[in-house]
């Protein structure tokens, strides 16, 4: 049962529309399909409460940067009495094509330095992820200047249709669980 989910981003209009950012993008999209009105600051995260499926469901953007983001995340399982099981974290993925998604039970950071940052917090990979894919540059060593530059102009069609799937995939993965979740969201959009 999640009863938490985490977008990964980093904080402040210099990054709003970064690839980096996907995961803030999606819980925004989420919030707005549920039409959540405000969040709180707490646990370090701009904190959004609602009821779905019959049970409370936090939405978070850890607001500590992108890699210290399991700062957040254990404040917030601790705050809530959340098992790590319990909460899906939403975040880009440089090794997924632009579109694609990619929901997984449990795995290791990638070398995903937000990801890395969150299992060494909870010391666990045993914890839902959505990746979404943004794409890796033509030349490796612009890995950084990538993922924190904004889409380009023709990858925002996709990108918008990517949002949408993503925010009913954790809508999904909430009601029915993240194993009968798995082949709506598994997807190239």
């Amino acid at each position: 049962m999640i009863r938490l989910i985490v977008g990964l981003g980093n904080p402040g209009k210099k990054y709003e529309r970064t690839r980096h950012n996907v995961g803030f993008m999606v819980v925004d999209e989420l919030v707005r399909r549920l039409r959540i009105k405000g969040y709180k600051e707490e646990c370090l995260s701009h904190l959004y409460k609602t009821n779905l499926a019959g049970r409370e469901l936090l939405i978070a953007k850890p607001q500590t940067f992108m890699n210290n983001s399991g700062l957040a995340v254990i404040n917030l399982l601790e705050e809530y009495h959340i098992e790590p099981e319990e909460m899906l974290v939403v975040y880009d993925d440089l090794d997924l094509p632009l579109g694609k998604l990619r929901l997984r039970l449990e795995g290791s950071s990638g070398g995903h330095h937000g990801i890395e940052s969150i299992i060494r917090e909870v010391r666990t990979e045993k914890f839902p992820r959505l990746k979404v894919g943004i794409g890796r540059p033509k030349d490796k060593n612009k890995v950084v200047e990538y993922v924190l530059s904004p889409f380009e102009k023709e990858e925002w069609e996709v990108i918008s249709r990517v949002l949408e799937r993503a925010s009913e995939c954790l809508l999904r993965c909430v009601e029915f669980g993240i194993e009968e979740s798995m082949n709506f969201c598994n997807v190239q959009v």
